[in-house]
């Protein structure tokens, strides 16, 4: 799919066609056919690189310039809110003041800089205000996903960690396997996260000396503090992505632990049980033995005797674990 979107004396406009590359600012290519990666490489001159190519993690085949042309890959996170999230590769190519966007994912920063670009045609007026516009829409996308995230860390931190406000004890019979997979996930989403970060980090360092252009075409604008708020960005966001990676490995560990704590309070409960009931197995295997002369047989005090034996047999070690605290 092709959308080109062009700067006119009506406002911005979109056409699903390659007619007005001349004249466009963004054109954005989703999922292209080999015909429309022809037509865009024929109206533009530039050679759009094929999903192989954008899926090369060396640095050199994601950050390049050929000609006149600026290419740059990054990985953006698709799908945050199902359990399956996506990192995606998404090539940019600034060519003589146009950009285009080829992807084979629909990531939501895409749709709603498209959305603000209808609105206020300002901020779409060249190539690198687009640019820098989805990256901005792509960095406040990945600062709402960890902010989710660490709510979601706080959230099972609390249920792990905080007693039973009715017991005042640490809540038993968790479903453990919905903690894992919960931590799990948000790991997951923290790690794509941080590749994200890192990609949008080196694609802003490589295109750091070129960023003069914006500034040329920006009306009463300066693309450096633009630049220099988008770094930080990146900074605070690394940072605070490695503090939810660490938590996350925390807590799968203590989770982990609990699931140990409580399987040794089974298996104690079990050894208690088994020495409870061994005195008293004792004492009836005794009187339940068939030897003629056993003097107890005949006494009409012998059944209460033993049951009473039996009970104190089984009684003891029962105080005896209360006072040493094992119960």
């Amino acid at each position: 799919m092709i959308r080109t979107y062009r700067v006119s004396a009506g406002g911005l406009q979109k056409d699903d066609t390659t007619k007005y590359a001349g004249n466009a600012v963004w054109i954005d290519l989703l999922n292209p056919t080999r015909e429309e990666e022809h037509a865009v490489e024929e109206a533009l001159k530039v050679d759009v690189p094929s999903r192989e190519e954008m899926a090369e993690i060396e640095v050199s085949s994601r950050l390049y310039q050929e000609d006149e042309a600026t290419f740059m890959t990054a990985t953006v996170i698709v799908g945050a809110e199902t359990d399956t999230p996506q990192a995606a590769a998404i090539t940019f190519v600034l060519t003589h003041g146009v950009l285009i966007t080829v992807r084979h994912a629909d990531p939501q920063p895409f749709r709603m800089f498209a959305q603000v670009c209808e609105r206020r045609p300002q901020t779409c007026a060249n190539g690198e205000l687009a640019f820098l516009g989805i990256l901005e829409a792509i960095i406040d996308r990945l600062a709402d996903i960890l902010e989710r995230a660490n709510a979601g860390v706080d959230g099972i931190s609390r249920e792990v960690f905080l007693p039973d406000r009715r017991t005042k004890r640490r809540t038993r019979g968790r479903d453990h396997a919905r903690l894992l997979a919960q931590v799990g996930r948000i790991g997951d989403l923290t790690s794509k996260g941080r590749e994200s970060l890192v990609t949008i980090g080196r694609l802003l360092t490589f295109y750091g000396p070129t960023a003069k252009a914006v500034a040329k075409h920006e009306p009463g604008g300066n693309a450096g503090p633009s630049l220099k708020v988008m770094n930080a960005d990146i900074a605070s966001l690394s940072d605070h992505a490695t503090f939810l990676s660490n938590k996350v490995t925390f807590l799968l560990e203590a989770i982990l632990g609990t699931i140990s704590i409580e399987q040794n309070e089974v298996m104690r409960i079990f050894s208690v049980v088994a020495v409870i009931f061994l005195p008293p197995t004792l004492v009836a295997s005794i009187w339940g033995m068939n030897f003629e002369f056993m003097p107890e047989l005949s006494s009409k005090f012998g059944y209460p005797l033993a049951l009473v034996t039996i009970f104190l047999a089984g009684a003891l070690p029962v105080l005896f674990f209360r006072r040493r605290g094992w119960l």
